[in-house]
C-alpha cells in the first residue's frame, strides 16, 4: 500500500529506565526514514537521531481493532540521563523533494526512588478511544481499540494557528468554523480536537517546568501495571480530557488518596467511562469499551458486572466517579463548543474566598475566574448541589464526598435530541436520555430533567486518610496557563506548592 507519508508506532508505549522498545514503521516504497527522538516539555531535548529503513506494509483490515502487526524497523533503548517524560518520535521522508512527516510517541517512567514528588499521568486511554487510524474508534461503532497502531494525525502534533482548540472562544464562533476549518486545512483527524498530547498536557507541562516544578510522567496504563510508581509521590496529576479509566487505575488512585496521597484533577469528563485493558503477554495490547453497546459486553449479566464498560456512574456498576473526583460529567456537560450548548462566560463564578486555593489571587466574591482564557470549556464535571444562605452545598446524592467544598460554578448542559450535532435515530437515546437511563434505570422525562441543568464545579475535599483532592471541573484549565492568566497560574502554583 502506498502512502504519501510515513506512519509509525512504538511498542511498548511506556518503558522504565534502561528499557527497550521497538519502532514499527511503514512508508511507500520502503523509503529511508529520518528519525528524531526528543523529550518534550519546557524545552525540546533531542536524545537520539538516525536513519532507519522502513518497509512498505499495508494497513490491515480492522487495524483499529486488531492492530497493524508491522515488523520492528529498529529498537531504541533508554539511555542514562534520559529523564522521565513524554518523548516524541519525529518521522520524516523525502517525497519528490518535499518532506513528509508524521509522529509517534513513548513515555519514560521514573525510576524507583525518583526525587520528584509530582507524577503526571497522561490521558493515553482517551487518546486511544478517539484514535481513528485504520478505520473506526469508540465513537464510530468499534468496541475495541488496538494500542499497536499509529495515532491518527493531530493527536500527537498540531501545527500552530487558530483552531487548535475545540472550545469556542471569543469572538463567538457558533458553527465552530475556525476549528473545523483548521482540521480540514491540516488534514487532521476530525476527532483531533477531542483528545491528544498537544491539546492539554503539553501546555500544562510546559508551564509547570518553566515555573521550576519537577514532574515525572506516566501513562494511564502505568497506574494499572505499575502502581508502585506512586510510592514516594505526594501529588498525582490528571490534566485535560481524561475520560477513560480502568478498574485497576481507579483502585490505584483511590488507595493512594486513602493513605494520604493528593490528587489534582485539572481535567474534565474525568473517569466517565470504564474500560478494560486486555490481551496481555506483557503490556495490554487492546482497550475494550462497549459504551452504548454495553449489553453486548461479555461481563453483562454475570458476576463480573462491576467491570461493565459503561459509565462509572451506571447503577449496575455502583461506583460513581464522584467517590474519587468529587464531581462527574453526568452532573456537568458542555460549555462553549458552538451553538448547541451553553454559551456562558467561559469562567467560574467564585463563591468562597477563604479557601487556600485562592491565596494571593486577589479574587473577590462573585468574580469570574478564567473567562479571558475560556478555561470553562468543552467538557465539564459537576455535582448535585443545593443552595443555602446564598452558597452552594453538595447534596451527596450522586456520591460526592461529604467533605467536598464547592468553590466555583458555571452552567453546562448535555446534548439533547434537539441540540445534538447528529440527532440520534428514533430508537436510540440522546445523550441526556442515555445518562439518565444509566444513573436512574429509566429514561422517563422526570429522570432526564434531573440531569438537564448541569454545572462545571471547581472544588476540593479531604479524605479520611488525609489525602486532598482538587478538581478544576473542566478540560480546559491548561489553556488558562497557556494564556498566562495570572489568577489561574497562582491557583495552579498553590496546588503544586501545597500538595506536591
Amino acid at each position: 500500500m502506498a502512502y504519501d507519508t510515513v506512519f509509525g508506532y512504538c511498542w511498548p508505549q511506556t518503558i522504565g529506565p534502561g528499557g527497550e522498545l521497538d519502532l514499527h514503521l511503514s512508508s511507500a516504497g520502503g523509503r529511508t526514514v529520518a528519525v528524531e527522538v526528543a523529550r518534550v516539555g519546557a524545552a525540546r531535548e533531542v536524545v537520539w537521531s538516525g536513519d532507519v529503513v522502513a518497509g512498505d506494509h499495508p494497513v490491515p483490515a480492522r487495524a483499529y481493532e486488531l492492530g497493524c502487526d508491522w515488523p520492528a524497523a529498529t529498537t531504541l533503548r533508554a539511555q542514562p540521563g534520559w529523564r522521565s517524560g513524554y518523548y516524541e518520535v519525529v518521522l520524516t521522508i523525502d517525497v519528490d523533494g518535499r518532506a513528509r512527516r508524521d509522529h509517534a510517541f513513548f513515555v519514560l517512567r521514573p525510576p524507583a526512588g525518583a526525587p520528584n514528588t509530582i507524577l503526571l499521568q497522561l490521558a493515553t486511554n482517551t487518546w486511544h478511544a478517539y484514535n481513528d487510524f485504520g478505520g473506526h474508534n469508540l465513537y464510530t461503532g468499534a468496541t475495541t481499540s488496538s494500542l499497536q497502531r499509529p495515532m491518527a494525525r493531530g493527536y500527537l502534533y498540531k501545527p500552530p494557528g487558530a483552531g487548535r482548540r475545540v472550545t469556542t472562544t471569543h469572538p463567538p464562533d457558533p458553527d465552530m468554523n475556525t476549528h473545523v476549518g483548521y482540521l480540514r486545512q491540516h488534514k487532521l483527524s476530525p476527532y483531533a480536537g477531542s483528545a491528544g498530547w498537544p491539546d492539554w498536557e503539553l501546555p500544562f507541562l510546559q508551564w509547570a517546568e518553566r515555573a521550576g516544578y519537577g514532574i515525572d510522567v506516566c501513562t494511564n496504563a502505568d497506574l494499572e501495571d505499575h502502581p508502585s510508581l506512586l510510592d514516594g509521590k505526594r501529588l498525582l496529576l490528571s490534566v485535560g480530557h481524561d475520560e477513560y479509566w480502568s478498574g485497576p487505575m481507579r483502585d490505584t488512585t483511590e488507595a493512594f488518596i486513602a493513605r494520604g496521597g493528593n490528587v489534582a484533577f485539572f481535567s474534565g469528563n474525568t473517569s466517565f467511562w470504564q474500560v478494560r485493558l486486555e490481551e496481555r503477554d506483557g503490556p495490554a495490547t487492546k482497550m475494550v469499551g462497549y459504551k452504548g453497546q454495553f449489553k453486548n459486553d461479555p461481563v453483562f449479566g454475570t458476576d463480573r458486572i462491576s467491570e461493565l464498560t459503561s459509565i462509572w456512574s451506571d447503577h449496575l456498576i455502583g461506583r460513581p466517579e464522584n467517590h474519587m473526583t468529587g464531581v462527574s460529567f453526568s452532573r456537568g456537560g458542555y460549555h462553549r463548543i458552538g451553538k448547541r450548548v451553553t454559551s456562558g462566560a467561559g469562567g467560574y463564578t467564585i463563591h468562597r474566598l477563604d479557601h487556600w486555593l485562592f491565596e494571593g489571587t486577589g479574587i473577590g466574591y462573585g468574580d469570574v475566574l478564567g473567562a479571558g482564557a475560556t478555561i470553562v470549556g468543552y467538557e465539564c464535571d459537576g455535582c448535585d448541589f443545593t443552595s443555602r444562605d446564598g452558597l452552594p452545598y453538595p447534596t451527596g446524592e450522586d456520591g460526592t464526598p461529604a467533605t467536598f467544598t464547592i468553590l466555583g460554578t458555571a452552567p453546562a448542559a448535555h446534548f439533547t435530541r434537539t441540540t445534538a450535532a447528529r440527532p440520534p435515530k428514533p430508537h436510540e437515546p440522546a445523550e441526556d436520555e442515555f445518562i439518565a437511563g444509566r444513573l436512574f434505570g429509566t429514561r422517563d422525562p422526570a429522570a432526564v430533567e434531573r440531569i438537564a441543568h448541569g454545572h462545571a464545579v471547581l472544588g476540593s475535599y479531604t479524605s479520611a486518610g488525609g489525602g486532598t483532592v482538587v478538581t478544576s471541573g473542566c478540560t480546559d484549565w491548561a489553556h488558562g496557563l497557556a494564556g498566562r492568566d495570572p489568577q489561574v497560574e497562582r491557583i495552579t502554583a498553590n496546588v503544586l506548592d501545597r500538595l506536591g
